[in-house]
């Protein structure tokens, strides 16, 4: 990304890939990483079992809806307490990324539905992925990148509802990240 131009990164919702945040923070080091909630859902659920899965997703939705980062430690003790001895694993994972989960935490409630999760650009993935994986092969690199092109231009065509109050999540932004902000009207 910085070799193509980008030259700061205010926030970054990331995957929990490996190595993903360290490499982000060596090229952007002023940049801001909240790890996916729904990913983090999905990581800590692996080691429930399936009947308690419902109970203990419950119990995890009061951390990450909570006001503070404080109420979210006082959910996840208590998340703990119930559940600790039986699923660790499960409560160690949210333990071990709290740094990266309760960075939205610092910011109001529109900036927090903003990044909170991947999946608008998961859903950008899977659109095109669906026209890559139905193809064997493709003559050549440029067909590919051709391919690309033409599904990236269609699926942004769609791209015309506004963000949900950016009014305000831009001024927040502003406050929160002064001149790093560059707005052009």
């Amino acid at each position: 990304m910085k070799n193509r131009g980008v030259s700061d990164i205010l926030l970054v919702s990331v995957d929990g890939l490996s190595g993903f945040s360290e490499a982000i923070s060596v090229a952007f080091p002023k940049t801001e990483i909240q790890r996916c909630i729904i990913h983090q859902i999905r990581s800590s659920t692996r080691y429930v079992s399936y009947k308690d899965v419902k109970a203990f997703t419950a119990m995890l939705k009061p951390i990450y809806k909570a006001p503070t980062e404080q109420a979210a430690l006082e959910a996840l003790d208590e998340l703990e307490r119930v559940w600790g001895a039986k699923y660790p694993a499960g409560i160690k994972s949210w333990r071990d990324h709290w740094d990266e989960l309760a960075t939205m935490f610092k910011y109001p409630e529109p900036i927090r539905r903003v990044i909170y999760t991947t999946n608008a650009i998961e859903n950008f993935n899977r659109q095109l992925r669906k026209v890559t994986k139905t193809k064997s092969a493709f003559v050549s690199d440029d067909a590919l990148l051709k391919q690309l092109y033409l599904i990236t231009m269609q699926v942004t065509e769609s791209w015309t509802m506004p963000i949900k109050d950016w009014g305000q999540i831009l001024m927040h932004l502003m406050i929160f990240f002064g001149d790093r902000v560059n707005v052009t009207l």
